[in-house]
């Protein structure tokens, strides 16, 4: 609060000297007496009645939640910085009909809409493996080329600014900037709703909703591997990077998400290198391996017979996990050779069998474990293909395992109830994962100081641009303030003043600018390390803004100017 106040008489304390030079130096060289002086004089009485104003509405208006009480207090913050010193003022009762022109007056200078005093939040609404079934998250699921689609039509919300999605198998958030947080949460789930088809009593027992810092923390853990179903894994970070790439050329993807994904992905990078959280970290493939070897004889899987489907990323490392198990004969079932063979060149070591995927159901059946993990919308093993196929070998007793890693789902889940088959999907996951928890929470409780480090330089960030747009409005108003009393004074003055006086008189009120705002400047600069600067920062900027009246600009600044001109 002492740094709030001294903000506060910075803006007079040093005017009183000021105004004593400029009286001096004006008699000296002009011969007229308290003509600067007294515009600066207006220009510090104005800022004051604003401020005592704006204090005073609130000090005055009534405490209940009333309807006007309640626009009125969303207007103006509880905490004014400037006035805040010591115990708070007593709110007075004061008649409805004031309070409620006070709310009318707020209302109508936002042009109707009693949300745009808020501050733009950063929200995330979303679902994952922690809080969803895997039948629900695959509805929701967006696939990557359908990215920039959503978050146009998110953007295009009254309340969003700014969007992205991030769409995993194990995870659907959305991650926006609302000018009006609830407003917000209420578009993106309406949208989700409808672009699901799910309805929105049906999302809304598996969402969660997070604000502000707490979005900030998500994402930073996401990125980290701190909440992935498989703690630490690395691929996470490869896909938060693949939204940082595939969504800055999209112009719902502001500053606001550009700085935090950024600095998400700045996180994950520390967290993985400068922990331990990455050493014998697995991923979600490797524990579908994990799981399968569960799920067999001792050393099952080097005599197994394996068939993968797809040939993408998440392919390539159950090939790499499959290999450390000891199995090297693999038939890989896919659209195109090419992949395949790319495969082939990373692993060598692997015996890699093409199958055409219009042998899919065939090579299934000449298989004792089918991995799956394709990007199709569309089941691609279902009761009527499956319940025809051959037993599986003597080593998984006629038994044949399906093992989808895929969202949406390639293998339905009433594959399972087929007497010869078994089905596991990324839920089962969890069954791996629980072995070692203990240590999950070891290595989590290194990694939070760095996220703790990375989400304190990316709210100093963001306070940084609030800041910098007061800086800017309030030297352009009092540099035009200087250039209409300056206009007047030449004016009054006449014929008589000669370009060195003129020169002279260029300096001092330019001088005089500058030192009447090198306090609030100070103030407004501050580097944000840490939670009470931060808070400062902001208190700050609200305070300048209401005292010098900035939100005013673009009608005032030019009719000073303008008047400046005439006299």
């Amino acid at each position: 609060m002492a740094a709030s106040f001294k903000l506060a008489t910075s803006l007079a304390t040093p005017a009183t000297g000021l105004l004593e030079t400029t009286e001096l130096a004006t008699k000296e060289h002009l011969g007229e007496r308290s003509l600067l002086s007294s515009a600066a004089n207006r220009f510090l009485r104005s800022a004051s009645r604003r401020s005592r104003s704006s204090y005073d509405q609130w000090a005055d208006s009534p405490s209940s939640d009333s309807e006007s009480g309640s626009a009125l207090r969303r207007s103006l913050p509880v905490t004014s910085a400037a006035f805040s010193v010591g115990k708070p003022k007593q709110l007075r009762p004061s008649p409805s009909s004031a309070s409620s022109a006070i709310a009318l007056d707020q209302i109508r200078i936002s042009n109707g809409n009693r949300y745009t005093s808020e501050k733009p939040s950063i929200l995330v609404i979303g679902l994952s493996v922690h809080t969803a079934p895997v039948e629900l998250r695959e509805k929701l699921a967006i696939p990557e080329h359908e990215w920039p689609r959503a978050i146009h039509a998110l953007c295009a919300c009254p309340h969003i600014e700014e969007a992205a999605v991030l769409s995993t198998c194990n995870r659907m958030e959305i991650y926006v900037v609302a000018r009006s947080w609830h407003m917000g949460i209420r578009e993106v789930t309406q949208w989700m709703s409808k672009s699901s088809g799910v309805p929105v009593d049906d999302l809304r027992p598996h969402l969660f909703i997070l604000r502000q810092r707490d979005a900030t923390h998500h994402l930073l853990r996401v990125a980290s591997g701190l909440d992935s179903l498989v703690l630490g894994e690395g691929q996470i970070l490869a896909q938060v990077r693949q939204v940082f790439k595939v969504s800055q050329g999209e112009v719902g993807f502001g500053r606001n998400l550009h700085g935090l994904f950024k600095q998400a992905i700045e996180a994950g990078k520390r967290v993985r290198t400068e922990t331990s959280i990455a050493s014998g970290a697995v991923s979600v493939s490797s524990a579908a391996v994990e799981l399968t070897a569960m799920k067999l004889p001792r050393n099952g899987l080097r005599d197994a017979r394996v068939m993968i489907v797809g040939a993408g990323k998440m392919s390539r490392l159950l090939v790499k996990h499959l290999l450390s198990k000891g199995c090297d004969k693999m038939v890989v079932v896919n659209r195109t050779e090419a992949r395949v063979e790319t495969l082939r060149e990373e692993f060598p070591a692997a015996q890699l069998v093409y199958r055409p995927f219009s042998e899919l159901v065939e090579a299934a059946g000449e298989a004792d474990v089918v991995f799956t993990s394709t990007a199709s919308e569309e089941l691609l093993f279902h009761r009527e293909n499956v319940q025809g196929l051959p037993l599986a070998g003597e080593l998984t007793a006629g038994v044949r395992h399906f093992v989808d890693i895929s969202v949406p789902r390639n293998v339905g889940a009433c594959v399972g109830n087929v007497g010869h088959a078994r089905v596991y999907n990324v839920d089962d996951l969890k069954e791996v994962v629980a072995a070692n928890k203990e240590d999950r929470k070891r290595k989590a409780l290194e990694a939070q100081v760095i996220i703790e480090e990375e989400i304190q330089a990316f709210e100093a960030w963001r306070d940084s641009l609030e800041s910098v747009p007061t800086i800017k409005k309030l030297r352009e108003k009092i540099e035009c303030i200087r250039q209409a009393e300056m206009n007047r004074v030449l004016a009054k003055l006449g014929q008589d003043v000669t370009p060195k006086q003129r020169k002279l008189l260029e300096e001092m009120s330019r001088g005089m600018m500058n030192k009447i705002l090198h306090g609030p400047m100070t103030h407004l600069r501050c580097d944000g390390g840490d939670a009470r600067t931060v808070q400062e920062i902001l208190e700050n900027v609200n305070a300048i803004g209401r005292m010098f009246d900035l939100a005013a600009d673009e009608i005032m600044i030019p009719q000073l100017a303008a008047a400046g001109r005439q006299q």
